[in-house]
């Protein structure tokens, strides 16, 4: 990178020397912020300008927290609705960032949405893992944490899983029977994902296995770096039009609430981890009928409960193509993290969602 002093380069420096949110990594953020706009000086001006801004905004407000109805290990399950005559609605979110982005805000928030139109709706919590976990992986936090929270539950739920929360919650239907399953951009088959983002997959987990194998977990950053090398063009230009978003808007208040979970988050297990990027990317144990959750294979197609798979044909992160093939799909064009939370998600996925929870006992 240029060290002449340049003002772009003052800038990059005070980035690095602010105390800042996010985003994380941030060395690895300037670098693709500086590939990515060589030869557009003012796009990396408005770049810079983004990410400066970005480091400084005032953060708005968290919703309360829901009440904790169960836990198990560090994993919590909150309860959003109230108990009814309805079946409970468990919502399970992905390993990876924190579960906030189902409850982003008090407008943008799937959860808050379900309790309204009187669903007696769940979200799993995770928790953070310590070194006593590491040893647990993809199959152990279906056995050994959703399962125990589900069973807390005064009777069978329906599960909804987004991102890898979905690859769990069909793991679990190999444990137990559920009134319906719907998951939500769901990898499953994970040979149908491009060549080349396996192969940059691969190449990360090569270079980060032993670091995270020591330290018996998977830091958050090796995974963001893996999403901002899907898209890197995405990454930077939404922080160039941030630098111009108005202030005190709802776009200024969603680009802080969405970054800051982004760029948040409790580490994965080294053995999910492991799970994740070798038998789940590079050996598509899933999609191929070989994931086993303690020793029965995991088989989406034999479900014989009510089964929906929300997909996306502009998801960047899990390709339509990779969802799992359930008896119902309900394809959007929404990005990977805007069909839970942007301008669109309520008319194009909170509510056809709640629809399809009412009408199968939810």
């Amino acid at each position: 990178m240029d060290s002449s002093p340049t003002p772009a380069n003052a800038a990059i420096a005070q980035a690095v020397a602010a105390p800042q949110h996010g985003p994380r990594p941030l060395p690895l953020f300037l670098n693709i912020l500086w590939r990515e706009t060589e030869g557009d000086p003012d796009l990396r001006r408005r770049a810079l300008a983004g990410l400066r801004r970005y480091q400084d905004a005032q953060r708005p407000k968290h919703p309360q927290r829901p009440p904790c109805f169960a836990a198990a290990g560090r994993a919590r399950l909150l309860q959003y609705g109230s108990e009814n005559s309805r079946a409970p609605v468990v919502f399970v979110p992905s390993l990876i960032n924190p579960p906030a982005v189902l409850d982003l805000s008090e407008s943008r928030s799937v959860l808050r949405h379900m309790a309204a139109a009187g669903h007696d709706a769940y979200l799993v919590d995770w928790g953070s893992p310590d070194q006593a976990d590491a040893r647990l992986g993809l199959a152990g936090h279906v056995a050994d944490r959703l399962m125990p929270l589900l069973a807390a539950l005064p009777r069978p739920p329906i599960l909804v899983g987004y991102c890898l929360g979905g690859s769990i919650v069909l793991g679990a239907t190999a444990l137990q029977s559920f009134p319906a399953v719907a998951t939500i951009a769901t990898p499953w088959q994970f040979s149908a994902y491009p060549t080349a983002d396996r192969a940059m997959i691969a190449k990360l987990w090569e270079d980060a296995r032993p670091t995270c194998e020591r330290l018996g977990y998977v830091p958050m950053e090796v995974l963001q770096s893996g999403f901002w090398a899907m898209d890197p063009e995405r990454t930077i230009r939404k922080y160039a039009a941030f630098a111009d978003a108005e202030s005190g808007s709802d776009a200024e208040r969603a680009f802080l609430a969405v970054e800051d979970w982004a760029n948040g988050g409790a580490p994965l297990t080294y053995a999910a981890g492991r799970d994740l990027f070798e038998g789940f990317y590079g050996d598509d144990v899933t999609g191929r009928g070989e994931w086993r959750i303690g020793g029965v294979a995991v088989d989406p197609s034999r479900l014989s409960c009510p089964t929906l798979s929300i997909v996306s044909t502009s998801d960047r992160i899990v390709p339509a193509a990779a969802g799992p093939a359930l008896a119902q799909e309900h394809s959007l064009s929404l990005g990977h993290v805007g069909m839970m939370v942007g301008g669109r998600a309520c008319e194009a996925l909170w509510k056809p969602l709640s629809l399809w929870l009412s009408s199968h006992g939810g």
